[in-house]
């Protein structure tokens, strides 16, 4: 991992496409901005992290374990 040290206004270019801005410092809360394509998802980890946890156990379940689907009886 890199380590770097940056002051509020300051900013750290990935690439070629992406900036990221140190927008405010405030105890220990660090407000940043994002500058990037719009084709390149950007998330917080903790959602990456739910979203990759939920597509995983989605992938390993059987279609024993959804709930069945009895349909409401029609009526004439």
């Amino acid at each position: 991992m890199l380590v770097i040290t940056r002051k509020a206004g300051e900013r750290i270019c990935l690439g070629d496409e992406v900036t990221i801005t140190v927008m405010e410092i405030s105890g220990s809360t660090v407000r940043i901005g994002i500058d990037a394509p719009a084709e390149i998802p950007i998330y917080r980890h903790e959602i990456w992290a739910a979203v990759k946890e939920e597509n995983r156990a989605a992938a390993q379940a059987s279609i024993r374990d959804l709930p069945s689907s009895k349909s409401p009886p029609h009526s004439s």
